[in-house]
């Protein structure tokens, strides 16, 4: 039986879970007052991006802008395209010299400043906008080895402003579009002994290095060897990422019930030749390699042809974003006594002073990443299942910084501060409602439902559900408001409650209604701590995973309005426009 090697990945395929690279982002540079390093002129900038890696934290040079002569307020005309993703926290730095030679080492030009920020530092700020004040750090790092060189030998005095520089992010324009497509097929090769064959079409994009990542995969048309699929509709960027010339592999397959379908064929096309739409181009012959080889007489094993083809842009996150919708994020803590005596070191809620327990890490990796989606920087944070001073009540809904008038906290910081302090004066109790909590984060929610705002809230909890008809009647309810709720489970009780409110599997419902979206996403704690204790990079795994689905649970809930975004602020007006780049395209500094 002929197949091919990768038909593992095939059978555990479903098409809404193959990884569609992110959206990219076009990130211009601008600086202003940049310091005056040449003594007859003015400086001739450069700026050099670096990114770092997730796992090993290195700072990786990414590209150069071209050079501006004689300018201490570049607008620098060369761009860095970069893939974006919402739930990763993407570091990024840009170094600035002046340019004095021809020469690509770093090392031989004067550096003018630095500035670190995340890419979604930069996508969250008004008018995807962000300025920020240059410096001169202790440390420049040498572009040879990547090694921390002293910047005070280019002349600079540590910690000294030097200017400003200004990122814009700019989503790229064909990564917000969705090809819709149909196929038919003729005289496809007979596979079963039978009847005829059960064809069904596994659509691939190829990646850089040569290899290939499945992206579609149609339903199975059986019976027939002149089937007429149904039609589907797939964003561009995950059938070539963007790249219209990149080839697109399309394998036929003959649908066998015990998973070992038979290969008839393939054939390759790409986005562009796709895109002509129903003509003699998008008439494909199914060829079968090893056929192809044994038999002299072969012509193929039949055709699949393009019925139709149209595309459209839709609303992406990032529009939503940039036109000035805030996140409302809220966190709500479980302080329920099954979390163990804070003072003892196996409690969940154990406050050492070498390391941060469960819950203040998964609030640490969340919150690091959804604070730059909110202009205040103000969060709500709540507690549920405590008994509270001075009367003893048990709350299901209480503030953590004491206030019942604002329960909000001034950054991460200030919720792991007003955290820790509830840990000292309240006790735990029980039993483990969530209903108060959601119900909460929904009357304010409800309050704001014009597209400008959107409440995320972050539950952590050790436990076992206590009410949970009343949950689910809540988030069906919430279902239908501008918010998403993330559950990360502690502890090592079974979470088989949480896995049903999570809607991935079957669509919460209550009392016969089902919810309108799927809005909850659950993920086990225990799941992210390595065996060597590495809590650095599980904790950026876990915000993946808890974050991944919100843009596109934002933009289903708009959609569903029929909310388009705002236009995006108007920028501030540049300083006049400089003189004309001088460094050539291919010149040895654009590395």
């Amino acid at each position: 039986m002929e197949q091919p090697e990768d038909m593992a990945s095939l059978s555990d395929f479903d098409s809404l879970a193959g990884s569609i690279p992110a959206t990219k982002v076009e990130i211009t540079v601008s600086c202003r007052n940049l310091l005056d390093k040449d003594m007859f002129s003015k400086s001739d900038p450069l700026c050099v991006m670096y990114t770092q890696g997730m796992e090993n934290k290195q700072w990786r040079e990414f590209g150069r802008t071209e050079v501006i002569d004689n300018t201490l307020n570049p607008d620098f005309v060369r761009k860095f395209i970069v893939d974006y993703f919402f739930e990763e926290k993407q570091n990024l730095r840009f170094d600035l010299y002046d340019v004095d030679s021809k020469s690509p080492d770093l090392s031989k030009h004067d550096f003018l400043g630095q500035a670190f920020c995340t890419l979604g530092e930069i996508v969250g700020s008004s008018g995807s906008r962000l300025e920020k004040p240059l410096t001169i750090g202790a440390f420049s790092l040498n572009s040879r080895t990547g090694k921390p060189m002293p910047a005070v030998s280019n002349g600079g005095v540590p910690g000294k402003k030097c200017g400003t520089i200004i990122l814009s992010a700019e989503e790229l324009s064909n990564c917000r579009d969705v090809a819709t497509m149909q196929f038919c097929a003729n005289k496809l090769d007979k596979k079963d002994f039978f009847g005829k064959s059960d064809p069904f079409l596994v659509f691939y994009r190829s990646n850089e290095d040569g290899t290939f990542t499945i992206c579609h995969k149609t339903e199975v048309m059986k019976n027939t060897l002149n089937p007429v699929w149904q039609t589907f509709s797939i964003p561009v960027r995950a059938l070539c990422n963007g790249d219209y010339d990149r080839t697109i592999k399309v394998e036929v397959y003959d649908w066998d019930r015990d998973g070992s379908h038979d290969f008839i064929g393939e054939f390759t096309t790409s986005y562009r030749e796709l895109a002509r739409g129903q003509s003699q181009f998008n008439i494909y012959e199914v060829i079968n390699p090893k056929k192809k080889m044994k038999k002299k007489k072969y012509v193929n094993s039949g055709t699949v042809t393009l019925l139709s083809f149209a595309v459209e842009s839709e609303c992406t996150f990032l529009d939503y974003i940039k036109g000035g919708t805030q996140i409302n994020f809220t966190v709500a803590i479980d302080f329920t006594a099954s979390n163990g005596n804070p003072s003892q070191s196996t409690s969940l809620h154990y406050m050492s002073p070498y390391q941060l327990n469960a819950y203040a890490l998964a609030l640490t990796a969340v919150g690091e990443i959804i604070q730059h989606y909110d202009s205040d920087k103000m969060f709500p944070a709540l507690g549920f299942g405590a008994k509270l001073p001075p009367d003893g009540r048990v709350s299901h809904e209480f503030p953590l910084n004491g206030n019942q008038e604002n329960p909000s906290c001034c950054g991460i910081d200030g919720i792991l501060e007003a955290y820790h302090r509830s840990l000292r004066t309240v006790q735990l109790y029980g039993p483990t409602n969530f209903a108060p909590v959601v119900t909460h984060v929904a009357r304010h929610a409800a309050a704001v439902q014009d597209g400008s705002q959107y409440s995320v809230l972050l539950i952590i909890t050790d436990g076992v559900i206590s009410d949970m008809a009343q949950t689910k009647e809540a988030i069906v309810n919430a279902a239908k408001l501008p918010m998403s709720i993330i559950i990360v489970g502690v502890g090592q009780a079974e979470f088989d409650a949480m896995v049903e409110l999570d809607g991935d599997d079957v669509r919460i419902s209550s009392r016969g209604k089902l919810a309108e979206r799927d809005i909850v996403q659950f993920v086990p704690f225990r799941d992210y701590v390595d065996r060597t204790g590495n809590h650095v990079l599980s904790m950026a795994r876990l915000a993946r995973d808890v974050l991944a689905e919100i843009p596109d649970q934002l933009v289903s809930y708009m959609k569903a309005q029929g909310i388009r975004p705002r236009p995006a602020p108007a920028a501030t007006a540049h300083s006049p426009p400089q003189s004309p780049a001088h460094t050539p395209p291919g010149s040895p500094l654009h590395g």
